[in-house]
């Protein structure tokens, strides 16, 4: 450690206490701001601290840190720590927020909620330089984090726009397309098959290993290694009209509706579940043509619009479905076009991927920076 730098606990600078208050004690409407342990505070119409504070959610999002300084309210799982001594409280957060998440994440308890106990903090070591040099490094810190932030900001803006390119030019593709191409009912150019409902894939039926059971998340990642459930052969045999074959289309049907994939070839023998639509187009349409035009805002708002559900939306009529026009351009045109849609794919792939690395070399800057600061080489 650098010459006139000491190593503290944190329970050594500082007091720790948690907040008394439940989570629905709050009031979205309220005049303070009420730290629970989601990732954004929500507000409180009382206060129960007044005080310059550091706030730790203890579960939820763990390890997480925020700063306050004024009237404030704080849940039961909070940790806040104030009457910092030795120490200044922005030094001590950025300490803290680069780093108390990632070691706590390792020592955290509980499978289905985890959370910190209030020994994690209150032996927490950090290095404490003099308070001048504390106030050089802030300084130092706060100038180049709002650089990067600036930085960050303009590459997931421009990271924004490139998806956002891509969806409007294939979006104009059909919307001009749909002046020359005949429409065709969607029921026309593809077979249906809605993944079985009732009790005849209850988990009670489910094996070891056997025959895959899809479900929608192979839908919406497009992704099909991944498989949680299996049924036997005899089973498989019985539920055969809900085979998935290479070249199908699946969609999902709920929650998360409208993500189509097309099946590879070389995937586990299997059936859809009742999250799943299977699509099988008929010679007259491409399903990679097919899979374009699902993926368009032009389907999407005839899917959300005659679909039913309150809190998850779901595909309510497999009938109402078939009756959705579609475009049906000739066979050569719709190669042509998916041509098109896949250049322009790569050319948008390759911008992503040029935004994602210089939001990654920021982060690692950031990393550095941080390390450098509390090591004393800044």
């Amino acid at each position: 450690m650098k010459k006139g730098w000491h190593s503290k606990k944190i329970g050594e600078i500082c007091r720790i206490r948690t907040g008394k208050k439940d989570v629905n004690e709050g009031n979205p409407d309220g005049k303070y701001p009420f730290f629970t342990c989601a990732a954004e505070h929500t507000f409180s119409d009382n206060y129960s601290f007044d005080a310059e504070a550091l706030l730790i959610a203890g579960n939820g999002d763990v390890g997480k840190v925020s700063y306050y300084r004024g009237k404030f309210e704080a849940y039961q799982r909070t940790y806040v720590l104030t009457d910092f001594l030795e120490v200044l409280p922005r030094f001590l957060f950025l300490i803290l927020d680069g780093k108390l998440k990632e070691k706590v994440s390792k020592q955290k308890l509980g499978n289905t909620m985890p959370y910190i106990k209030v020994g994690m903090l209150t032996h927490f070591e950090i290095p404490v330089p003099p308070l001048e040099e504390q106030k050089r490094i802030v300084a130092l810190l706060d100038d180049a984090f709002e650089n990067i932030a600036t930085a960050k900001a303009n590459a997931e803006k421009n990271l924004q726009n490139a998806k956002a390119l891509f969806e409007s030019y294939v979006e104009s593709i059909f919307i001009n397309g749909q002046s020359e191409w005949p429409n065709v009912s969607l029921g026309d150019l593809c077979s249906f098959v809605r993944g079985p409902f009732g009790g005849s894939l209850k988990k009670s039926i489910f094996v070891p290993s056997g025959f895959a059971v899809y479900e929608q998340q192979h839908a919406i990642y497009n992704q099909f290694d991944d498989i949680r459930y299996f049924i036997s052969e005899i089973k498989f045999n019985e539920m055969k009209r809900f085979e998935l074959l290479p070249g199908d289309l699946i969609m999902s049907c709920s929650g998360t509706m409208g993500r189509v994939a097309i099946v590879p070839k070389g995937i586990r023998r299997g059936i859809i579940n009742q999250a799943l639509l299977k699509l099988t187009t008929s010679p007259k349409i491409l399903n990679t043509f097919l899979k374009a035009w699902m993926e368009s805002n032009a389907f999407q708002y005839a899917l959300r619009e005659y679909s039913g559900g309150a809190a998850i939306q779901n595909v309510a009529s497999v009938k109402i479905l078939k009756a959705i026009k579609a475009p049906l351009p000739s066979i050569p045109d719709q190669k042509y076009t998916i041509i098109e849609i896949d250049n322009l794919l790569c050319e948008t792939q390759r911008l992503a991927d040029i935004y994602k690395r210089k939001l990654e070399a920021l982060e690692a800057l950031k990393k550095s920076l941080l390390h450098q600061a509390f090591t004393g080489a800044l």
